[in-house]
């Protein structure tokens, strides 16, 4: 028995954030009804990667029940409310206030509903001068400074992926959870509210409080602010391999095993971190030079043995064929897609990663 079996999660979602959160509901057995307008969730529009589908709704709808509901009419509004009254949890990220236009003010479902989880998603939350604003994943990395602090030094650049969305999804699925073991004990439900830019402005405490303190970060692509040498070096064939030199014991192994320098670490420009940082183009130039001599397959065995923290600087190509990657299969409704597993992995618990449906189950 999965944990969440029983359960009923009614999702008023779209796009990606809710989704994200309500498809790993899905994953641990609650039955997950998707509330989706005639012409259905406008994600499953977003592309055609996934045989002729939308990767991100193939993604982040698996083992939903769609449930075709115009909650412009009464008759829409009553069946979402018998929907509600037979929930566990209410999940939705329709634009700020929307809810409550329909008659389902958060205040009233806790009064009708006191055992009901209520999760509301939104981009800056209930108050505050921003509240009423749009929000998206670019927007958000843009207004809370995340991509200040991404790509290379000519200019900023946004995540490759809908990081903020993610992030945020993953913060409602945790939230709930949460409010769900609450609940076991009280038998008292929760109204868990949650903004996009509250998610990444908790993620970015770090680099802020290095910016209050007078140390802005700076954009360094594939580097490190403060280790040296921490980043991309080019083997003879060509390949990019990134290494990370974390305490001195690795800098004198880096040196004496992969680069047959013992003595490097003796030299002062060299001797310890703050001075590698410090001299940190020449320290960079001297492990390129080294690294250049080499075959990537010579390199890869030197940094094995001597058992050096590193990466190859993959692409989605390589990745599709990594050795590491697990896959699971999903059904949809045009054939089976295969893609990468959740991560979790429960020992001695199989799970079963539901269908992705069409508008309305058809």
């Amino acid at each position: 028995m999965l944990p969440l079996e029983g359960l009923t999660v009614v999702a008023v979602e779209q796009a990606v954030a809710a989704p994200f959160c309500t498809s790993r509901l899905a994953d641990a057995g609650a039955t997950v009804y998707k509330v989706e307008r005639p012409e259905g969730d406008f994600a499953r529009g977003y592309d055609a990667a996934a045989r002729g589908q939308s990767s991100y709704f193939v993604w982040l709808n698996r083992g939903k029940t769609s449930v075709v509901i115009d909650l412009a009419t009464g008759d829409g509004r009553r069946t979402l409310e018998k929907l509600i009254a037979g929930a566990d949890v209410l999940v939705q990220n329709l634009k700020p206030g929307a809810m409550d236009k329909l008659g389902f003010a958060r205040e009233r479902l806790r009064r009708d509903y006191p055992g009901l989880v209520i999760c509301t998603i939104s981009g800056y939350g209930d108050d505050g001068p921003y509240a009423g604003r749009k929000a998206y994943d670019l927007l958000i990395q843009a207004e809370s400074g995340l991509a200040s602090i991404t790509g290379g030094p000519e200019t900023p650049a946004r995540v490759g992926l809908s990081i903020v969305d993610i992030a945020t999804g993953a913060t409602a699925h945790a939230a709930i959870l949460e409010a769900l073991i609450g609940r076991s004990k009280t038998g008292q439900g929760a109204d868990i509210r949650i903004s996009m830019f509250d998610v990444m402005a908790d993620w970015l405490t770090v680099p802020l409080l290095n910016a209050e303190n007078g140390h802005p970060p700076k954009r360094m692509g594939l580097a490190h602010t403060s280790i040296a040498p921490y980043g991309v070096f080019r083997s003879k064939d060509g390949r990019e391999i990134l290494i990370s030199i974390q305490s001195e014991r690795e800098w004198k192994k880096l040196c004496a095993e992969v680069m047959n320098m013992p003595y490097l670490p003796n030299d002062p420009r060299f001797s310890n971190m703050v001075e590698r940082v410090r001299n940190r183009k020449l320290t960079d130039d001297t492990v390129s030079d080294v690294f250049g001599t080499m075959t990537r397959d010579d390199l890869l065995k030197r940094l094995t043995e001597a058992d050096i923290a590193f990466a190859e600087v993959n692409t989605m190509d390589d990745l599709s064929v990594h050795p590491h990657l697990r896959r699971i299969e999903v059904e949809t409704p045009n054939g089976t897609v295969a893609y990468p597993a959740p991560a979790s992995i429960v020992v001695d618990e199989m799970r079963h990663y539901g269908a992705v449906p069409a508008v309305g189950n058809q």
